[in-house]
């Protein structure tokens, strides 16, 4: 059996990870960590209650991976605790610069992962795949992505890795028109690796992304919905199951994929 911890395991994500954990086979919950429940019931028939301290946390029920959904605020401070423990994480809080994490990883003992998933739904993976593909002939492209208003970064995670997925397979970046062509300030969003993004933020979304490209008269676009929160738990635990047989820093779904 898998030993998880779950790290911000009272939030939307955090209740959905401990749901499918206790339900999946060859793997149990041993403790939830919520500074801001400390002492509630977790409920979904684990018999835990809920700790407010992650390293004395960890000290106790020594799992072997951590399941972090928090925030950015606080999620590498969380990562060095427990990777210094030896614990595996899998991280599905976004707004870590790669940078971080692979300094993280570096300190980390032998033999422990991180795995970080900006998606951990297989629609998305499976998008960002194709909008790589696609840019290779279709080199004009624009993200516009949407989540719900309580979202803690813009852009988002996989709106950022799916611009450096494009970037990596397109041979050339074509010009488009950019800030000079404004008469409102930041009408043509963001650019990350020279590929636009337009961030939403709604009450009602989940998470949500287009992809559009744009040929000689023509136009594609790629898109993924996430309607509910349990649309990411079939890959959060694939990546618990294959993370414990994996070291280093490894980012991105789409790695476990392959098999």
């Amino acid at each position: 059996m898998i030993a998880v911890l779950v790290n911000g395991a009272c939030g939307r994500m955090g209740r959905e990870v401990v749901r499918a954990v206790a339900e999946a086979d060859g793997m149990t919950v041993v403790a939830a960590v919520d500074p801001a429940h400390t002492g509630e019931s977790l409920g979904e028939g684990t018999g835990l209650t809920v700790d407010g301290d992650l390293a004395a946390t960890i000290e106790r029920v020594r799992p072997d991976v951590m399941v972090d959904f928090t925030h950015p605020s606080v999620v590498e401070g969380a990562l060095a605790t427990a990777l210094a423990a030896g614990v595996h994480c899998i991280v599905g809080t976004t707004g870590l610069a790669e940078s971080a994490l692979a300094t993280l990883a570096d300190g980390a003992p032998d033999g422990t992962c991180l795995f970080v998933a900006p998606n951990f739904a297989i629609g998305a993976v499976l998008m960002m795949r194709f909008a790589a593909e696609a840019a290779r002939y279709l080199p004009h492209v624009e993200i516009i992505e949407l989540h719900h208003d309580r979202k803690a970064d813009a852009p988002s995670g996989t709106a950022v890795r799916t611009a450096a997925l494009i970037a990596a397979a397109r041979s050339h970046v074509p010009p488009a028109p950019w800030r000079e062509t404004e008469i409102a300030e930041g009408a043509r969003g963001a650019r990350v690796d020279d590929v636009v993004i337009h961030s939403v933020r709604l009450p009602g979304l989940v998470a949500h992304q287009e992809v559009v490209f744009g040929g000689t008269g023509e136009t594609l676009t790629v898109r993924h919905d996430s309607i509910d929160r349990t649309s990411f738990m079939p890959g959060v635990v694939l990546a618990i199951r294959k993370t414990v047989e994996r070291s280093g820093l490894i980012v991105g779904l789409e790695h476990y994929l392959e098999g």
